[in-house]
């Protein structure tokens, strides 16, 4: 499950270290090139309101399967799209399809042994992280051999062959609730007005993905220009200085499960802040680059796994509908950061950049002081599970 959830959100990542030769391959300006990234990221978010919800009414198991098949499809009209509007639409499909590892998130969080959901969670998002950080690289190396385009067609193969592994790996479950699709859409909806730590952490989310955007929505620029001249497959290279990501999402899993998600959000907001003064020194010079990159994705890994350590004992009823709302907002922030991000670098440059990520992780900061208190976890509940030729019985907190 952490492999395949890996995969599938490497769709969102593959345009961004290869924005510069996309914006020369269909003649467009910077501003008009970031909106590619915007449209995964918003597709994305639509997802998330109008796919996600369904793992609370639909076996979990066939519905990811039809979701990766239909990432196919969107990856193969993308990669043959001729022009860049066409582009732009059929990558915002791939962000729409692209959500079966958030319905996988909360599936593995069911299936957890109590008191061990902050690890599952993690163990997954560890998968998601590795997928971002290897989309990157992988499409650096990808296009400086085979021209950009041909990562998506490698994506759309991927895809196939990871539909036809889950349906065989997954478990089958028993009946689900039954609930009108209009309805289940609109819970998601109210969760978010009625469950106020969900709305905090929400905003949290928002804020710190709006930050970690900026940075990748840019960065590929700054890097094909002076001084740096960094050909495709360096840049693509530089996801991996997010390596310090992973380990920090298992980290905060496990302190999140041992009840320290304030600490681990408090000190983590101040490094997602604290990046961007890195960052604006490494205009010129490679060394503050790769730390600021490091503090920053450290820091965006720790408070978005201690927000969904801290939403998934809220309501363990309507798993798929908490994470979904949760996402939409986190999504629709990284979309308004990508988006900000273009405009600023064309008007103001890398020193532009920096100042409006540090101003979206100062807000994460203040927000930290504005935590609601956490209401008492729900009582334990037992699920059923039923796999090959055996049935279990998991309990989930």
């Amino acid at each position: 499950m952490a492999v395949a959830t890996g995969a599938i959100v490497a769709n969102l990542y593959y345009s961004q270290p290869l924005l510069h030769q996309i914006s020369t391959s269909f003649r467009v300006g910077t501003a008009a090139t970031s909106l590619v990234v915007t449209s995964g990221q918003v597709g994305y978010a639509f997802g998330l309101l109008l796919v996600v919800p369904l793992g609370d009414i639909r076996p979990r198991r066939s519905l990811v399967v039809a979701v990766f098949l239909l990432a196919a499809a969107f990856l193969a009209l993308a990669a043959a799209a001729p022009t860049l509007w066409l582009f732009e639409v059929a990558v915002a499909a791939v962000g729409c399809s692209s959500v079966a590892g958030q319905i996988m998130v909360p599936f593995a969080a069911d299936l957890s042994a109590p008191g061990r959901q902050g690890r599952t969670v993690a163990r997954i998002m560890t998968g998601l992280l590795v997928g971002i950080l290897l989309a990157r690289t992988a499409a650096g190396l990808v296009a400086q051999a085979a021209g950009w385009r041909t990562i998506y067609w490698v994506s759309a193969g991927l895809m196939v062959a990871f539909a036809a592994v889950l349906r065989r790996a997954l478990p089958a479950e028993g009946p689900r609730p039954h609930l009108p699709y209009h309805e289940l859409v609109g819970s998601t909806l109210r969760l978010l007005a009625t469950e106020p730590v969900l709305r905090w952490r929400a905003f949290a989310g928002a804020t710190v993905f709006a930050a970690f955007s900026v940075l990748w929505t840019t960065l590929a620029f700054l890097l094909s220009g002076p001084p740096f001249h960094y050909s495709k497959a360096v840049i693509g290279l530089f996801g991996l200085a997010g390596v310090a990501g992973v380990g920090m999402a298992n980290l905060a899993g496990r302190l999140a499960d041992a009840g320290r998600t304030r600490a681990v959000t408090a000190v983590s907001a101040v490094a997602v802040t604290g990046s961007f003064g890195v960052l604006a020194l490494g205009r010129s010079a490679l060394g503050p680059l790769l730390i600021g990159i490091l503090l920053l994705d450290g820091g965006v890994q720790g408070v978005h796994i201690s927000n969904q350590s801290v939403i998934y004992r809220l309501r363990p009823d309507a798993r798929s509908r908490v994470n979904g709302g949760y996402m939409v907002c986190y999504f629709a922030g990284g979309a308004l950061g990508s988006f900000t991000a273009g405009w600023v670098l064309a008007a103001d440059g890398w020193g532009g950049v920096c100042w409006l990520g540090a101003g979206f992780g100062g807000l994460l900061v203040a927000a930290t002081l504005l935590e609601p208190r956490r209401p008492r976890p729900a009582r334990r509940a037992a699920v059923s599970v039923v796999g090959p030729g055996r049935r279990s019985e998991r309990w989930a907190s």
